[in-house]
Order: structure tokens, then C-alpha cells, then sequence
């Protein structure tokens, strides 16, 4: 059974008023530490996402090259694997397929929430599967490097990346987990497949799920917990999006 979302934050205080900002980002601070994500809720008309997100980091370009993207199904796009139609998504983590480091961060705002079951955000703590692991597979995907290839869909619209990374990267700033169970490379290497089955099975045990009300506000660590979307049918489902790079410390 999915888990309702521990790390919450009300941007509305107890008397209705909006919460002080500095006191918002102090307790998001501390829950985003503790639970490697925040959902804010009873978000106030007055609250700015882009600006909220400016504090957090530097923006990542999307795909396309907007930096504040939307998700939402598009037209075109039903039959492909990708985040702009109905379909569920498979748990992984953003920016596997970039060069370099992938985004820190990923915010998600709902400009209009999906009506009927479904459409939900789900999230789990790489950093606890990898716990989870024995000494030789953690190293193993520390060591060993992959190829990593980016969607049918993102190849339909012109990108075909193949960088290479190990799984797990060891950063100053904290450890990097990249997953995708359809998009690493194999290479008929018969150790592999148990570990990313391992992840897809911790997932399935361990996820929380996210349903949002309009104005809702889901931030993430992308370096730490991976992420997936279960299935809908109300086209109508519409979030923001932004990628948000990590902040090198001074």
C-alpha cells in the first residue's frame, strides 16, 4: 500500500494568514533534510513557485529548453513512453541521460488537479534502497559505468543523448543516485538486472504517493528519491514544472 506524504508544510498559518516566508523556508529547509521532499499545501493566491524556486538554485533547462515547463498530455504524444500523456511512468530519477550532473531539485505545482483516480506523483528514498544493498553490489554500481539513453519520445523530438555514468556517484555536496529501469543499457551484463529489479521492488513496498489540490507544491532532492506517476484519465490534469541545478557551496 503507497503512504500518504509525512513531509508537510501548510503555507497558511494557524490563524489563515500566510505563514511568514522566513519561517517557510526554514521549516521546508528542515523537512526537505529530513524526508528528501516537501509538499506545501493550503498555498495562498499570494505565493509565487518561480520565485520560491529562484532561492533553491539556479534553473536547468527542460528538454525543449523552457524553463518552467508544463505536464500535461499532449497532442501526438499517446503512444510514446513520456510525461506529456496518461500513461504511468516507472520510477526513476530526473536527468539520468545529462552529461553532467543532473538537476538537484525538481518542483511541481498543480495549476489544475486531476479529477478521478490517478494522476498521482509517487516518491521513494533511493538513499534507503541503496542502504538496503550489500557492500559488493553498492560498490559494484559505484564502479561499474553505463550507457544511458533518453526516451522513444525525446528521440521523436530530435534528442538522442547517450552519456555514461555509474549508478551511484559520490558527491562533496551528497551521493547521486541515477535510475531508470528502461533506459540504462544493459549490455548483457547479468548483474544488473536483479539490482534495478531490486529498486522497482523497494519502490513498490516503500513509495508515498502524492494527490494535489490546485496550488499545491511538491519539491524534491532528484539526487536521492526517485519518482513515478500512476495512470489517469482526466486530460484536464495540468502541473508546472522546474528543474532546479545544485547550489555549490561558497
Amino acid at each position: 500500500m503507497p503512504r500518504h506524504p509525512e513531509s508537510l508544510l501548510s503555507l497558511t498559518d494557524f490563524n489563515g494568514g500566510p505563514l511568514a516566508a522566513d519561517l517557510a523556508r526554514k521549516t521546508f529547509d528542515d523537512l526537505l533534510e529530513r524526508h528528501g521532499y516537501v509538499l506545501m499545501s493550503n498555498v495562498p493566491e499570494s505565493f509565487d513557485p518561480v520565485a520560491f524556486c529562484k532561492g533553491l538554485g539556479g534553473f536547468v533547462p527542460q528538454y525543449t529548453g523552457v524553463l518552467v515547463g508544463d505536464v500535461r498530455p499532449e497532442p501526438g504524444m499517446e503512444e510514446f513512453y513520456h510525461a506529456g500523456n496518461t500513461k504511468p511512468l516507472y520510477p526513476h530519477s530526473e536527468g539520468y541521460d545529462f552529461e553532467g550532473l543532473p538537476p538537484r531539485y525538481l518542483a511541481l505545482w498543480c495549476q489544475t488537479p486531476n479529477t478521478g483516480a490517478g494522476g498521482e506523483t509517487t516518491l521513494a528514498d533511493a538513499h534507503a534502497w541503496i542502504a538496503s544493498l550489500d557492500e559488493d553490489d553498492r560498490a559494484f554500481l559505484r564502479e561499474r559505468v553505463w550507457s544511458w539513453e533518453t526516451t522513444d519520445a525525446m528521440r521523436h523530438l530530435g534528442l538522442d543523448l547517450h552519456p555514461r555514468h555509474p549508478v551511484i556517484e559520490d558527491h562533496p555536496d551528497g551521493t547521486i543516485v541515477r535510475y531508470s529501469f528502461n533506459n540504462l543499457v544493459r549490455e548483457d551484463d547479468p548483474r544488473i538486472g536483479p539490482l534495478l529489479d531490486s529498486a522497482r521492488e523497494f519502490f513498490a513496498r516503500e513509495h508515498t504517493a502524492i494527490q494535489y489540490e490546485r496550488r499545491d507544491m511538491l519539491v524534491f532532492d532528484n539526487w536521492r528519491m526517485l519518482h513515478a506517476r500512476t495512470a489517469f484519465t482526466d486530460i484536464g490534469r495540468h502541473l508546472r514544472r522546474i528543474q532546479i541545478a545544485h547550489l555549490e557551496a561558497a
